[in-house]
């Protein structure tokens, strides 16, 4: 399992030269951008370029004819999200710095909170829709994602109060480790439904 999750790796060599550049632009020129987005941007980058490498090439033909089982082949991909965004947040984390882009261990643990979130519905996604669809649609949903959610916190605050009265009155650990759970759970069932959806899927 471990050669399928470094095979994310090795095959972006050209787009990872990219990374670095990348996160350098948003730290010269994204000082109205909230650090937890370009946390999350940078955790996503190489996990989301392999999904659509794979689809572009169809690599799951390959895939099956090699001896892996199915959910080794699924497994790899959600076992290597995480050590990717790890990797992506550190790197991101650095240059960040070395740039004097004000952050906090807040906004990083926000970005992972939001990696799950966000992986946990994309990625079944790419063993449902069809080839072509796949990039377009993630593009789309982190653009949504990023225009969305702001705006409606904003709504939630100012008239649900008895929602936002509650939350405030929880202590930050609590709301911290609530949100960690939930994220979690959220990305252990997309894993489960990416296994079901995979071992049905014909190739």
């Amino acid at each position: 399992m471990f050669n399928l999750i470094k095979k994310d790796f090795v095959i972006q060599k050209t787009q990872i030269l990219l990374f670095i550049p990348f996160i350098i632009f948003f730290a010269i020129f994204g000082d109205h951008m909230s650090p937890a987005f370009i946390f999350l941007l940078a955790s996503t980058y190489i996990p989301l370029n392999g999904y659509i490498y794979d689809e572009q090439v169809e690599s799951n033909i390959l895939l099956n004819s090699l001896p892996y089982t199915r959910k080794e082949i699924v497994s790899a991909k959600y076992i290597g999200a995480i050590a990717y965004m790890i990797l992506g947040i550190g790197v991101a984390s650095v240059i960040l710095y070395l740039f004097n882009f004000g952050f906090m261990i807040r906004d990083i643990t926000i970005a992972m909170g939001l990696f799950f979130v966000f992986s946990a519905f994309a990625f079944p996604l790419f063993y449902v829709l069809k080839p072509g669809y796949i990039g377009v649609v993630v593009i789309f949903g982190m653009i949504l994602l990023a225009g969305v959610l702001p705006p409606l916190f904003r709504l939630l605050t100012e008239h649900l109060t008895t929602i936002t009265d509650f939350l405030t009155s929880l202590s930050t650990t609590t709301l911290y480790l609530s949100g960690a759970a939930i994220s979690i759970i959220l990305y252990l069932t997309s894993w489960m439904v990416s296994q079901l959806i995979y071992q049905r899927k014909v190739f």
